[in-house]
């Protein structure tokens, strides 16, 4: 017996023949599960729309450096979330990408006084071999405590 995706994995028939953007839509309203690393991190997908991808996090003691500032491996990933799936909603049925290139500027130290922040990713270009990305990280009032921008090959999905 083969194993199944396993938790947080969308299986293929839950995907196949779907847009990117489908299945991002699909995500938003639980109909698919998220990826695990929205929980491990706590996380989660807000928004989403064709080329824009935006997720909101809760920066908690648990992403604590020893300084005593949020890991900004945490904010990494917040933004290569948003990053990522700005440049999946824009991928036709059978089409994929993969992250080659991640840059992240830090401006703003992110401590656990700041109750939430949100990751808004938006597509500059999507070709049929590569995409780019820009992301910001931000708080409520608008402080901003990182950007970021992506390059992502796309590829063919190979057939199951």
């Amino acid at each position: 017996m083969e194993a199944g995706p396993g938790p947080g994995v969308a299986s293929p028939e839950q995907i196949a023949g779907k847009t990117g953007l489908e299945v991002m839509q699909a995500m938003l309203r639980g109909d698919i599960p998220y990826a695990e690393i929205a929980r491990t991190l706590d996380f989660t997908l807000v928004e989403i729309d064709a080329g824009r991808a935006v997720f909101q996090g809760r920066p908690r003691v648990q992403h604590l450096n020893p300084l005593g500032t949020v890991h900004g491996g945490w904010a990494a990933t917040l933004l290569d979330s948003a990053l990522g799936c700005s440049v999946h909603t824009m991928m036709p049925a059978g089409r994929g990408y993969t992250t080659a290139e991640l840059s992240v500027n830090y401006v703003k130290a992110l401590t656990p006084r700041v109750v939430r922040v949100r990751a808004e990713g938006k597509v500059i270009h999507c070709g049929r071999q590569l995409a780019t990305a820009e992301a910001r990280l931000f708080g409520p009032d608008g402080t901003l405590y990182a950007h970021a921008t992506t390059t992502c090959l796309v590829f063919e999905l190979p057939s199951r």
